[in-house]
């Protein structure tokens, strides 16, 4: 400890500049500002920081750059701001990581905001950096305790794997992004809270997460009242952390809420440096952007760990088809949905298994595993194709055999989905197969009555021991 906080001290003071840039503000038009004499050393992304001379001050990034002048976007309202006032440039976009950020909530800018100091590590990272090389990257590794028996059985996640939650206000995501920060298992959790209400954040910390989850957390989160600039930097500099923590060889857990924030806040940018709508509004930049920071997660390469990424999407009215969640659903390894009408009716988490898919599987889990896996899913999807038919009473029994099986374990299985206590994988496949032969489904009878294990070598993706537990 003693040796991190003296790193930490060393390139703190590393970081001071005796002398700094100065320029001028030369105009304001509308939420930009123009900004002289900078305009041969600035770059795209720097921070300027602008002295007013009622002696406030104003920060902002440089959004566009002319032969005598720079545009910078602030990160607030330019009131009481004048022209001549002083402008400072300050250092590069970029972060510096350290060890000692796990168990802080911190600012887009590594600055702390849970009121103790924070030093920041020795080696600066760009924002927006590359991804690993696509040719020399792992592929996905093997399945992922989660702690919740829908995510260890019909949506299995695997080490590496890029998971997108589309859900809309209201339904759950927070609370589920806490049990997973708390249970999944992972070296490291990151999590950005973009463009959350402020007070959503102490209680997202305090009772959501939970100290047991906060200890081996990163917290990175910009208010829904940041500027737009700041609260689409909330995600490069969360992932940038977990790139810190996954080049160490370590395995991190990267929770976002929400990807749809951060696609508006990139809108207002855009539409500030000029960039015309093309999408439902927003700009054809956008699709890049999105893909840009999904690609820096998942597994790495060489002796780095990997990155595990579940990017939550606010989708108004369960529409799949708008363009945020469109372009998500294109580049990642599964989509789970989550329904208001099956929260409204009291199931947590409220997962629509029917339009939910994780693309790890058939890998992830065994043969007899799939067979149950499938099994599930058909009668469950049975059951939804003549819900209205039965609860009308119209629906009589003998006329479809798998209706019937349906019918009777549906109420086993929506609960299944349910479970909210922790339970490993193989329990939770022990309580599938119980239900399954309950409506009379052939259950490969893979463990005796004694619950003795057996293997499956050479399956991946059943745990470090290759190994699976089906109930009698």
């Amino acid at each position: 400890m003693e040796k991190n906080g003296l790193t930490g001290l060393q390139a703190e003071i590393s970081s001071l500049r005796a002398l700094r840039p100065v320029g001028r503000v030369a105009a304001v038009l509308g939420n930009t500002i123009r900004i002289s004499g900078l305009s041969a050393i600035a770059r795209l992304g720097d921070r300027v920081r602008i002295q007013t001379r009622t002696g406030a001050e104003l920060t902002g990034e440089v959004l566009q750059m002319e032969a005598s002048l720079i545009v910078i976007l602030p990160d607030r309202a330019a009131e009481g701001l004048a022209l001549g006032d002083r402008a400072l440039l300050l250092d590069a976009s970029e972060i510096a990581p350290s060890q000692s950020w796990i168990g802080r909530v911190i600012d887009p800018f590594g600055a702390p905001l849970d009121g103790r100091p924070l030093l920041r590590g020795a080696v600066p990272r760009a924002l927006r950096a590359d991804p690993p090389a696509p040719a020399r990257r792992r592929a996905l590794g093997r399945r992922l305790e989660t702690g919740m028996a829908a995510f260890n059985t019909v949506l299995p996640v695997v080490r590496g794997q890029r998971l997108g939650l589309f859900a809309g206000s209201g339904v759950g995501k927070s609370m589920l992004l806490g049990h997973l920060a708390r249970h999944m298992q992972a070296d490291v959790v990151v999590i950005a809270l973009i463009g959350e209400r402020g007070r959503e954040l102490r209680d997202f910390v305090e009772n959501v997460l939970g100290p047991e989850g906060l200890a081996r957390a990163v917290i990175v989160t910009a208010t829904s009242d940041r500027s737009p600039m700041v609260r689409r930097r909330c995600a490069w500099t969360a992932m940038a952390v977990a790139e810190f923590f996954r080049d160490q060889g370590l395995h991190v857990l990267f929770l976002a809420d929400s990807i749809t924030r951060f696609a508006e806040a990139h809108r207002e940018v855009a539409t500030a440096a000029g960039e015309m709508p093309a999408l439902r509004g927003f700009p054809a930049s956008t699709a890049h952007m999105i893909m840009s920071l999904c690609e820096r997660a998942g597994p790495g390469e060489g002796d780095a760990g990997d990155i595990t990424a579940i990017l939550t999407v606010l989708v108004a009215g369960s529409d799949m088809e708008e363009p945020v969640a469109d372009i998500l659903r294109g580049v990642l390894d599964g989509h789970v949905v989550l329904d208001r009408q099956i929260a409204e009716r009291g199931r947590y988490p409220a997962i629509d298994l029917l339009r939910s898919v994780s693309r790890s599987l058939p890998n992830a889990a065994s043969q007899t595993e799939n067979h149950l896996i499938v099994s599930a899913r058909r009668l469950l999807a049975s059951y939804a194709r003549s819900e209205t038919m039965i609860r009308a009473g119209l629906y009589t029994e003998g006329s479809d055999p798998e209706l019937d099986q349906a019918i009777k374990v549906w109420a086993e299985l929506d609960g299944f989905l349910a479970l909210p206590e922790t339970v490993s994988a193989q329990n939770s496949f022990a309580r599938l197969g119980v239900i399954l032969r309950r409506a009379g489904i052939a259950v490969p009878a893979a463990v005796p009555a004694s619950g003795r294990v057996v293997d499956h070598p050479g399956v991946p993706g059943t745990g470090s021991a290759g190994r699976s537990l089906i109930g009698n």
